[in-house]
């Protein structure tokens, strides 16, 4: 029996409406999951969206709003956009829900009862949009005197009573975890980073504020508001019933992957881990940092007027060639560049005039010459022994290696190359000519191209499920079939005997023209 796998993406902060970072991550994160599935797991899938916090009090200030009036409405528009996306999520979490307070005062007790928070004064520079602290050798130069945070956010100098977390505790702990468990954080740059930060020395943690109330309370000290990221990363406990459904805890917990931007790896892999460690809490499996996507190499932002709208991508160009493009045109984990021009391209070569021209010219052919019943396969030759075996190795290995890795330009390359080779053979073989030479050749030519067009199929569901489901329908291949193991079983003599007949076949990729606007600009 496979074991239960949990994964997360970090929960989203909604003083705005989501952007194409936010479908970038939870789009990975899907395919992740959708994966494990196919390999027979069961599998738990959380995202959602972290609503407490200064910078989301101030923005429903600013509207005229209450707090959760504002995390009502901006939270609405990520589960309708991970909806539109297809985000197979078994838990959308929002972190106004009852029980993650009581879960968050859970795990403040359990740090307490370990002797690892006290309360004393805070001075120090803060930046309410990372919602985070800095020290000032952290600091950068803004305009004339300003400071700026790593990030370059603005930063305030703020004085006020706060309980702290004894984080200087759990240096050596935390530089023994990164030893020893190296893929505990990926990529390994992001390790390097974070074991630089640990070992440059720790300083205790303020974990509370007194000056808002928009936030879990901490118990024993109700004017008192957790520090928003102890607050949002136990949304990763309480998703899996922490601290009272212990049987769905032991069952999920530790996370298998907490999947996350590179710009809050300092949270997920030092500040996390130590409030596990002193909670006692298991540690996660893997934290993994993905990189930035970027605009035409240019980050998003407000200030520049680029901010893209993902769903209205989708709308444009369709989910699943969205879902493809972000993952097959950069290296997850490094930062990434999309245009419309880039979209277009990759959907009319790969997906249109590849993947999509394959299945539907052998359906077409099956449809026309064969009154659209099943073809046997009679004698093989070695050509299509060898298409089989190429085939059989991408799915079988290739592309599980490559998606265990998160490498999924890598799977997909896999899979192109696999799609490649079967254009070639259909070509070489020439099945419309066969009609008139060869007849039962070129049954069986079409039915070799039928089973590796399927395989091919499940293979990239993860990725284009909706695609593939509606291609696998039209070809009678039955759902408990559409998994890694199950597509490579004799599913198809049994279809063929049973005289299975499809319909006239329908196009999945049609091919896409370049928005007026977007050639305007690549023009510019």
């Amino acid at each position: 029996m496979a074991e239960p796998y949990y994964l997360t993406t970090a929960i989203h902060y909604p003083n705005g409406r989501p952007h194409i970072g936010h479908a970038y991550e939870t789009i990975a994160a899907d395919v992740m999951a959708r994966f494990q599935r196919l390999q027979g797991r069961e599998v738990r899938f959380q995202t959602g969206t972290d609503e407490h916090g200064l910078k989301m009090a101030q923005k429903a200030r600013d509207l005229g709003v209450t707090p959760r009036a504002l995390a009502d409405e901006m939270s609405g528009y990520f589960r309708v956009l991970f909806d539109k996306l297809n985000i197979s999520y078994d838990r959308f979490f929002r972190t106004t829900e009852d029980a993650h307070h009581r879960a968050s005062q859970a795990i403040w007790k359990a740090m307490e009862a370990n002797g690892d928070l006290y309360l004393d004064r805070y001075e120090g520079w803060y930046s309410v949009r990372d919602e985070a602290y800095y020290d000032e050798s952290e600091l950068i130069a803004g305009e004339g005197d300003e400071r700026l945070s790593p990030q370059g956010t603005p930063v305030e100098w703020t004085v006020e009573e706060s309980w702290f977390f004894r984080l200087s505790r759990y240096q050596e702990p935390l530089l023994a975890l990164y030893r020893d468990n190296p893929g505990f954080v990926r990529p390994a740059t992001r390790l390097n980073e974070v074991r630089s930060f640990v070992e440059g020395g720790l300083r205790d943690l303020s974990v509370s504020r007194t000056s808002f109330d928009w936030g879990v309370k901490v118990p024993g000290a109700e004017n008192h508001v957790m520090y928003v990221w102890v607050d949002a990363l136990t949304n990763y406990l309480t998703g899996v019933g922490y601290p009272d459904d212990t049987t769905q805890f032991g069952k999920f917990w530790p996370a298998d992957l907490h999947l996350i931007g590179k710009d809050i790896v300092r949270f997920h892999a030092v500040y996390w881990p130590a409030f596990l460690m002193s909670a006692g809490l298991a540690l996660p499996k893997a934290v993994f940092a993905h990189g930035f996507l970027l605009n035409r190499g240019v980050k998003e932002s407000k200030t520049l007027g680029n901010v893209t709208d993902p769903g209205e991508l989708a709308d444009r160009y369709g989910v699943d060639t969205l879902r493809y493009f972000l993952l097959r045109e950069f290296s997850f984990g490094q930062d990434g560049s999309w245009s419309h021009e880039a979209i277009v391209n990759r959907n009319n070569a790969e997906l249109a005039n590849s993947f999509g021209n394959l299945a539907q010219r052998t359906l077409s052919l099956i449809y026309k010459n064969c009154e659209g019943v099943l073809p046997p396969i009679l004698k093989q030759t070695d050509e299509d022994l060898a298409l089989f075996a190429l085939v059989d190795r991408t799915i079988a290995q290739d592309m599980p290696a490559a998606f265990e890795q998160l490498a999924f330009s890598q799977a997909l390359e896999s899979w192109m190359g696999a799609v490649f080779a079967c254009n070639a053979y259909i070509d070489a073989q020439a099945p419309w000519a066969l009609k008139k030479t060869d007849f039962e050749r070129m049954r069986t030519v079409l039915a070799t191209l039928y089973i590796v067009i399927a395989e091919l199929a499940v293979a990239v569901s993860p990725v284009m499920p909706e695609a593939a489901r509606k291609l696998l329908d039209a070809m009678g291949v039955a759902e408990h079939l559409r998994t890694f193991e199950g597509i490579r079983s004799s599913w198809y003599s049994p279809l063929a005997e049973a005289h299975y007949r499809i319909d006239q076949p329908v196009g999945l990729f049609p091919r896409l023209e370049l928005p007026q606007e977007a050639s305007a600009e690549a023009g510019a």
